[in-house]
This record gives structure tokens, sequence and C-alpha cells, in this order.
């Protein structure tokens, strides 16, 4: 085998693990997308009298109340992965790049959340996300990079089987029933107050 043949081989042997990190990469964006806007519910739009804007982080406004630990820990989670996969795959990117694009997806999220009326778009999320991913950018910097490719792959399998239990459980935390008027139920935003329903039955980040 000549020296040209072997390094073609070796290249193919990089490839192959970067080409399936590339594409848990893919699955973890549109679970990320799925969840955010519809919560694992089928697709669907609100009405514009429905949105939310709160571009105060943290604290109470006027139109929407303040974070919850909850809220806040699930957004930080959700982007984690985020930080993780792209110190895999441009391990040349500083922190203020990958800061960016956690700030630039995040912010992209809550603009669709906005025309689609689907949440309250809010800029709590936008700073807790981008920390997440610094977060799992960190967690690059203090392990290995084979130990790190196989966490993704696992966690990415098993956020897609979770999402499945999601799906055919009886919980529901964004569904089209929650946007639908009846005379019992009002028509209102998702995360109103409705008869029996507390406003934080839906998730809002």
């Amino acid at each position: 085998m000549t020296s040209t043949t072997q390094e073609a081989v070796a290249a193919d042997a990089r490839a192959l693990p970067q080409a399936r990190l590339v594409a848990l990469f893919v699955v973890y964006l549109l679970l990320l997308t799925w969840a955010v806007l519809w919560k694992l519910e089928l697709p669907w739009a609100g009405e514009a009298g429905w949105r939310i804007v709160k571009l105060v982080p943290f604290v109470a406004t006027s139109g929407a109340g303040a974070s919850t630990p909850f809220d806040v820990l699930a957004n930080l989670a959700l982007f984690v992965p985020l930080g993780l996969y792209l110190g895999l795959l441009v391990p040349s990117w500083r922190s203020w790049k990958v800061a960016c694009a956690a700030a630039a997806a995040s912010l992209g999220l809550e603009v669709a959340q906005y025309v689609l009326a689907v949440g309250s778009s809010d800029l709590t999320d936008v700073v807790v996300n981008t920390a997440g991913a610094l977060l799992g950018l960190a967690l690059v910097g203090r392990a290995d990079c084979a130990v790190l490719t196989r966490v993704c792959a696992i966690g990415t399998v098993l956020a897609v089987l979770a999402s499945a239990l999601v799906v055919a459980s009886p919980l529901r935390y964004g569904p089209p029933e929650d946007v639908r008027c009846t005379p019992s139920v009002p028509c209102g935003p998702p995360g109103a107050p409705r008869d029996g329903l507390p406003r934080d039955a839906v998730l809002t980040f």
C-alpha cells in the first residue's frame, strides 16, 4: 500500500466519525427546535394577540412573570449539547464564537416563537441558553474528545427515545388543545390562566 493510499484510508477513517457526529448534531437541532417551539407536540400556530415579549431578563414585567428556576434550568440544559457539539465539530472556535452562535440560535428561536405566536419571547432565554452552550464548550476542554463523542451519541439517542415516550404519554406541555376555544375554556395565549388550570401548566421556554 502506497503512502498516498494510506493517507486516503486514514482520512476516510477520520471522516466517518465526523460524519456521524454531524448527523447527530442535526438530530439534536431538530429536537431542540421541536421542543422549544412546540414542546414536542404537533406544529401549530397561535393568533397575533397571543404574542408575549419580555425584554427584561429574569424579573417580572407588566406583561410576563418572573423566570422560574425550572424554566432557567431547562433552558440551560437544552443548550449544553450545542456547546459540546460545536466544541467537537469546530475545535478551532474560540468561546466568543460559540457564544455568538448560541445567542444567534436562541434569538432565532425566540423570533420564531413570536412570529408563530407559540410561546413567550423572553430575553432571559437568550442569556441562559448562551450560558448553557458555554458550559458545554467548557466540558469539551476538560474531557477526552472520543469519550465526549460517545456521550453526545448516547445522549442524543436517549433524547430521541425520551421524546418518543413524551409523545406517547398523556403528558402535554404545549399542545394545540391549549389554544382551542370552547364554551368552558376561553381563547387566550398558552400559559394564560384558564378555568381549573394554573398559569404554569404550560412551559414557556
